[in-house]
């Protein structure tokens, strides 16, 4: 077992399996010392406690399939979604785009198989940080169009098919990091917007997103809301103190809404920390 203390992440998300009793923690996980390089796979932990944590569990290995990335496997997600069980997650390779991928799998810590041989976001766009919304009868991935490639940072939608496997239109601008007035830019220098993390939720007939940017000379975790995901979006500020972000929100296994993130945003000392939210 590892100690949530020891146990270096970076973009954390928990799905609960109330069933099991359990959680199952998938991340940035394995990142090599000194900056955010991982192996080609992605992998999940399983708590009972969000304490103490299982080894990592690798749940998709790029190295034993043809597969069109090869370097910084980031930020995945596990979304439920009919019988089945999606992962949504980002990765690069020389001459490519960063992309977030899907992936798909009958159990939360099974072996995962591609749903299609590309990736979901648009190909000549640098994109990351995929989540799954479904509004209405239609899915959709939210993601972040990158600052590295537009300077002011984006986060879009797209809808999905029913099955997850491919887009059936055009990205869907939601907001600019700036449209945020108190965003500031990046530590990567001046002029650079960051957008990182997006993950909605529906709450008060308003739809909710929390994201991360650097807000007020910190990484932190903002709020916007609409009235739906074509809307216009409202941003409001940090109520948080602490240096960290890419959050996203599940429900414990006591019946409490929770708030994942990883703090402090730092190479090396990354961790999960969680909230009551």
């Amino acid at each position: 077992m590892i100690k949530r203390s020891e146990l270096r992440i970076r973009d954390p998300f928990i799905l609960t399996d109330t069933e099991a009793g359990c959680y199952y923690m998938y991340g940035t996980i394995g990142l090599r010392p000194g900056g955010c390089a991982t192996p080609p796979s992605f992998s999940v932990c399983k708590t009972y406690d969000l304490e103490n944590f299982e080894e990592p569990k690798v749940i998709f290995d790029a190295t034993r399939i043809p597969f069109w990335a090869d370097r910084d496997f980031w930020a995945p997600e596990v979304h439920k979604y009919g019988d089945k069980y999606y992962l949504l997650g980002s990765c690069k390779a020389p001459g490519k785009h960063r992309a977030t991928h899907i992936f798909v799998c009958d159990t939360p810590d099974g072996e995962y198989k591609p749903l299609s041989d590309e990736p979901v976001t648009p190909p000549e766009w640098d994109c990351l940080d995929g989540t799954l919304f479904v509004e209405g009868d239609t899915p959709y991935m939210v993601f972040c169009h990158e600052w590295a490639q537009v300077k002011n940072g984006e986060i879009c939608a797209v809808p999905l098919s029913g099955d997850l496997s491919r887009a059936v239109g055009d990205p869907i601008l939601l907001f600019k990091a700036t449209d945020n007035p108190a965003v500031g830019p990046t530590k990567y220098g001046i002029g650079n917007y960051v957008t990182d993390g997006p993950f909605l939720y529906c709450e008060d007939n308003k739809v909710k997103m929390i994201w991360s940017s650097y807000y007020e000379g910190r990484y932190l975790v903002l709020e916007a809301e609409s009235d739906s995901i074509h809307g216009k979006w409202i941003h409001k500020g940090s109520k948080f103190d602490f240096d960290g972000g890419h959050a996203m929100l599940f429900t414990s296994l006591q019946g409490k809404r929770m708030m994942v993130l990883h703090s402090p945003n730092t190479i090396d000392l990354e961790r999960a920390v969680f909230f009551e939210f």
